[in-house]
C-alpha cells in the first residue's frame, strides 16, 4: 500500500507540473488547437483525375446524434441542419457531392456532434480528502507509540487507498471512452508505456487534453448503396475533430474546424493529427472623422 500512496502522490504532482506548464504555454497562444483521427478501410480508395483531383463522389448526411456534455448555448442550439451545411463545404473543397438520388448515392456520411463530459478532478474529491485525514491520523498514531490505534490507522489509510484506487479506475474508464469519440485513443495506447518514466509528461499532456471539456464532430462514411439494398454496414472512413471548449464558442468554430479537418475526409492520417486553427485578422482603415449637423431644437 505504501507504493499505491507514493503512485497516488506522484501522479498527483505530475499531472499538476504538466497542468501548470501547459496553462502557461496556452496563456500565450495565439491559435486554438483543433484534433484530428481518421481511418479509412482496406478497400477504400478515392480515384484521381489527370489533373491530380479526386474523382468526385456523392454522399447523403445520416442524423447520428447528438452528445451533451454541459449546456452550452453555443451548441446546444444548433439543429443537425445547421451542421450539416456547415460540413458541407469542406467536403465539397475534397470533392464529395451531395446527392438526393438513392440509386446514384455512394456514401452514407452519418453525423456526430456534441460536447465531452470529464470527471471533476481527484485532488478536491472526498475520498481523496479522506486519504490525506487518515494519513494525517496515522502520523499522529505513529507518535503516540500506542499499538492498537497503529494498527487502527493503518486500516484507516488502506481502506482510504483502496476507495480511491477504485475511483482511479472509474476515471481512467471515462478517460478512455472520451478518447475514443475525441480519436484519441491511438495516442492513449502509443503512451500508455511511459506511465511512471522520464517521459511521463507525454502521457500527461494526451490525458491533460483528454480531461478537458471538448467539442467534438465526427463523421462515418459507409457503402450507401450495400445500405441500401442489402441492409449490411460497411464502414469505409471516419475523421474524428475536436477543440477545447475553454475559450471558444461552437457555432463560431465550427467553419473553421472542419476546414482544417477536412484534408483528411476519406484519408489516413495515421493517428492523432494536432493542427492549429488560424487566426482571424481584422484590418481597420485610416481614421476619419464623420461630420454631422447639430439637431435644430
Amino acid at each position: 500500500m505504501a507504493h499505491w500512496r507514493q503512485r497516488t502522490v506522484s501522479l498527483l504532482l505530475s499531472g499538476v507540473v504538466t497542468m501548470v506548464i501547459q496553462s502557461l504555454a496556452r496563456a500565450g497562444e495565439e491559435a486554438m488547437i483543433t484534433a484530428v483521427a481518421s481511418k479509412t478501410s482496406g478497400d477504400y480508395v478515392r480515384l484521381k483525375l489527370s489533373d491530380g483531383s479526386y474523382a468526385p463522389e456523392t454522399y447523403a448526411f445520416g442524423k447520428g446524434g447528438f452528445w451533451s456534455g454541459m449546456h452550452d448555448d453555443s451548441i446546444d442550439k444548433l439543429k443537425f441542419i445547421d451542421v450539416t451545411r456547415t460540413i458541407a463545404g469542406p467536403l465539397a473543397n475534397q470533392n464529395y457531392a451531395p446527392s438526393k438520388d438513392p440509386g446514384k448515392t455512394k456514401l452514407l456520411v452519418m453525423l456526430y456532434w456534441g460536447s465531452t463530459t470529464v470527471p471533476p478532478p481527484i485532488s478536491g474529491s472526498a475520498l481523496f480528502g479522506n486519504l490525506q485525514a487518515a494519513e494525517t491520523n496515522l502520523q499522529i498514531a505513529m507518535a503516540s507509540g500506542n499499538r492498537e490505534l497503529i494498527i487502527a490507522a493503518k486500516d484507516q489509510v488502506d481502506f482510504a487507498e483502496e476507495a480511491l484506487q477504485s475511483e482511479y479506475r472509474l476515471r481512467n474508464q471515462a478517460d478512455w471512452r472520451n478518447a475514443w469519440m475525441l480519436g484519441y485513443d491511438s495516442k492513449m495506447e502509443e503512451t500508455g508505456m511511459f506511465d511512471h518514466t522520464v517521459f511521463q509528461y507525454r502521457r500527461d499532456e494526451v490525458i491533460n487534453d483528454i480531461e478537458e471539456n471538448r467539442y467534438f464532430v465526427v463523421l462515418m462514411a459507409y457503402d450507401f448503396q450495400l445500405q441500401w439494398k442489402q441492409k449490411k454496414h460497411k464502414l469505409l472512413w471516419e475523421t474524428r475533430f475536436s477543440i477545447q471548449e475553454h475559450r471558444n464558442d461552437f457555432k463560431l468554430a465550427l467553419p473553421t474546424m472542419a476546414q482544417e479537418a477536412s484534408r483528411y475526409f476519406g484519408q489516413d492520417s495515421h493517428g492523432l493529427v494536432r493542427r492549429p486553427l488560424p487566426e482571424g485578422h481584422v484590418t481597420l482603415g485610416e481614421p476619419k472623422v464623420l461630420e454631422y449637423e447639430p439637431e435644430k431644437k
